[in-house]
């Protein structure tokens, strides 16, 4: 579906079959994505919204993998989803285009909600309308309200209060079409007591043409409850990547954004927690890796609200053969938030010397009992600890690969394992050495 206007959202409205108030903020959302202005920071946004197609839905929702159309079967299988799925997960959801495929709940809670967005606003809409658009509203910027106007598909999950998973939960998002706009919307309230680790995977082939992934993400963290949210996306050298995700957390509570940007022609993405509660606490450890052709644009915003708030910011950029691979941030302790803790450590490598680098980062403090610690490093591989690796008969290649994998180790260390042997596949090889 292209021509983006009022009646390809009434049409996307009326397939799903949704009430009256999710059209009239669906229309809304498309009046403020033809208002507003591309960003007026980072990279150049150049998208021919005239050629990009808006929704597909190329099968209805299954739980079992033989029901699945082999082609997509084949797929998520040669990604590795089913295997993680049968050996490390607690229940899964894989996104095809526009529409969730394949869903499957492997606990047994039946109080825990794991369900596609489009499936908990026909089940849960009471619950839906309480969290939906509520802490990123549709018109704060151009690709929220594309998103508004147009989302399908995402996660939805509620996890009662006091109640810990044992596993992770996973949602897979693909874009396998040429020129293909994906507009997931994720929320996730994680209640009182309650713990989640959650796990999100994207990829897409590579095209000649542009393609678009504009999700958003809503997370609520309750009182003395943890979020973890760990995301590898590999998407393809054409695809823009213009994510809006954001955490509110309560007293006592923890979230923490563990995030890999490893493809895509543009991202701009910074994870945010707003700390409301005292003593809560909110970390964000990245890496972005940008190559020929690249724009990464990528950080984290941490806001202080609450007394004894504690954040701490890690991110890692490697870029290589003229890729642009910068941090921006946002850090604001707040009147209110006396003797609260704020940490941002920024280290680049640059692996030749087309390659750019910049830290871009905004930290307020207003109160005077509070700290903010910000330090920043840009360097190339050390010829120093090439050669010794060398002189251990290590060839060239395989001595860079190891000095990368040691660089972000620290992100490494944040993941799931199966997703840390996954980032060990993606960063070797094609993907770090042959540079």
């Amino acid at each position: 579906m292209k021509n983006l206007n009022s009646e390809l959202v009434k049409q996307i409205s009326n397939i799903k079959g949704e009430p009256e108030w999710m059209l009239d903020f669906r229309l809304n959302s498309l009046k403020s994505f033809f208002a507003l202005d591309n960003p007026s920071f980072g990279p150049n946004i150049d998208i021919d919204f005239n050629n990009i197609n808006y929704y597909k839905k190329v099968s209805d929702l299954k739980d079992n993998w033989d029901n699945v159309d082999k082609d997509i079967k084949n797929t998520f299988n040669e990604l590795g989803v089913i295997e993680a799925e049968e050996k490390y997960l607690c229940g899964v959801s894989n996104q095809y285009e526009s529409e969730v495929v394949y869903h499957k709940n492997k606990f047994d809670n039946d109080n825990i909600i794991f369900t596609s967005t489009d499936e908990a606003l026909k089940k849960y809409p009471e619950l839906f309308k309480k969290y939906f658009n509520n802490l990123v509203k549709y018109d704060e910027n151009k690709y929220t309200a594309l998103n508004g106007a147009l989302w399908s598909g995402g996660t939805f999950i509620y996890i009662p209060p006091f109640t810990k998973l044992d596993r992770p939960l996973q949602s897979y998002f693909r874009i396998n079409s040429v020129s293909l706009g994906q507009f997931e919307r994720t929320i996730i309230i994680v209640d009182e007591g309650a713990e989640l680790s959650y796990i999100e995977g994207c990829t897409a082939p590579t095209y000649s043409e542009n393609s678009l992934h504009a999700g958003v993400v809503e997370i609520y963290v309750g009182r003395n409850a943890k979020c973890k949210y760990s995301t590898i996306q590999n998407w393809s050298t054409d695809v823009y990547n213009l994510v809006t995700k954001r955490a509110i957390v309560e007293e006592n509570g923890l979230m923490e954004w563990v995030d890999g940007n490893l493809g895509s022609k543009v991202t701009m993405k910074y994870p945010s927690c707003i700390l409301k509660g005292d003593y809560s606490k909110g970390n964000s450890i990245s890496i972005a890796y940008a190559k020929n052709g690249q724009y990464l644009d990528a950080g984290a915003k941490m806001i202080h609200i609450g007394k004894n708030t504690k954040s701490n910011i890690i991110s890692k950029s490697i870029a290589s053969s003229g890729g642009i691979s910068n941090y921006r941030g946002t850090t604001k302790i707040s009147n209110s938030a006396n003797n609260s803790i704020a940490s941002i450590k920024c280290d680049t490598i640059l692996l030749d010397d087309k390659s750019i680098s910049d830290t871009i980062p905004k930290n307020i403090v207003l109160n005077d009992t509070s700290i903010i610690e910000h330090e920043a490093s840009v360097s190339k591989i050390s010829e120093e600890k090439l050669l010794y690796l060398k002189e251990k008969g290590i060839d060239e290649e395989t001595a860079k690969s190891m000095i990368i994998m040691g660089f972000i180790n620290d992100f490494k260390n944040e993941l799931p394992m199966e997703y840390a042997v996954e980032l060990n596949r993606l960063m070797s090889g094609e993907n770090v050495c042959k540079i």
